[in-house]
């Protein structure tokens, strides 16, 4: 993809595929001055290892038009204007009686197909534990939310304790905002709700064994001081930040993998935060740390 600058659209070829991209030296990031040209270029250099992640996967993007200092907001249905090469995938809507309601989920296939969101400006990439060829999970999830004055320390706590509990392989990652997700496979046929519900049975236990450090009731009363351990997010009508996804906070942070090594030795929070440039040198580096959940659909 060839540099550009300016505001005028700018026709390019990526891929074998021509799109057109606009307003580049537009800043989302106000903080740092990151501009759109900054955040089409993070998805083209990450896009070799972040596509196999959401190739088939329904897409929900978080959209900041005017950038992260300005209101976002969720889009799940494909834009009607869309270049002819944008796969969709037409699925049941979350929640719906069955036969009724559908949703036009964007399919992230190509480099092309992220550079054209970034494009628009859709800084977020969300997805669920399922994938569209079989309608069913092969990974699980468990969110770590700290409640304050908890921090992202403590939810290293609570990924070790995970580490302990689950079977392998497991991949330990940042949400890209305050606090960290551990994910493993699911191979055995089961569907969404009842790895959902034995993950809630876990995280009820690791409440009881740890009532100081794990909370696994979602009130928000009850956080302060303590880690979420978010089962919910197994649901199959939710989403949680994909691998790699840059997020809309104050400085271009992206949901990065970590070594369990890393996990265990973080003694300041801010060991546990990476933005878009030191994410790509870290690639570059230690290869994709997520590759282990990659497998063949069941």
């Amino acid at each position: 993809m060839g540099e550009a600058n300016g505001r005028a659209g700018v026709a390019v070829e990526v891929d074998g595929r021509r799109l057109t991209l606009s307003n580049l030296d537009k800043v989302l990031y106000p903080g740092t001055g990151t501009t759109k040209a900054e955040v089409i270029d993070y998805y083209s250099r990450i896009a070799e290892v972040l596509l196999p992640h959401v190739t088939d996967r329904p897409l929900t993007v978080v959209r900041f038009p005017e950038g992260v200092a300005g209101d976002g907001f969720y889009a799940k249905n494909a834009p009607a204007r869309r270049p002819d090469w944008v796969r969709t995938a037409r699925l049941p809507s979350p929640g719906s009686t069955k036969g009724r309601g559908t949703i036009d989920y964007l399919v992230a296939d190509s480099r092309p197909v992220l550079l054209w969101l970034a494009n628009l400006a859709a800084l977020e990439l969300h997805t669920p534990m399922w994938r569209i060829s079989t309608g069913r999970p092969d990974l699980v999830v468990a969110d770590l939310d700290p409640g304050p004055p908890a921090t992202i320390l403590d939810c290293a706590r609570v990924a070790l304790l995970l580490r302990g509990a689950l079977p392998g392989p497991l991949c330990v990652k940042t949400s890209g905002s305050k606090g960290l997700q551990v994910y493993g496979r699911v191979d055995d046929g089961r569907d969404g709700m009842r790895v959902r519900e034995d993950m809630r049975v876990l995280a009820t236990r690791l409440a009881k064994e740890h009532p100081k450090l794990v909370v696994a009731n979602m009130r928000r009363d009850l956080r302060g001081g303590r880690v979420l351990l978010d089962w919910s997010q197994n649901n199959p009508a939710k989403t949680t930040v994909c691998v790699y996804s840059l997020r809309a906070r104050a400085a271009p942070t992206v949901s990065t993998p970590l070594t369990w090594e890393e996990v265990e030795s973080a003694t300041d929070p801010r060991d546990l935060v990476f933005t878009a440039g030191q994410v790509l040198e870290r690639v570059e580096r230690m290869g994709d740390l997520f590759a282990p959940l990659l497998g063949q659909p069941r």
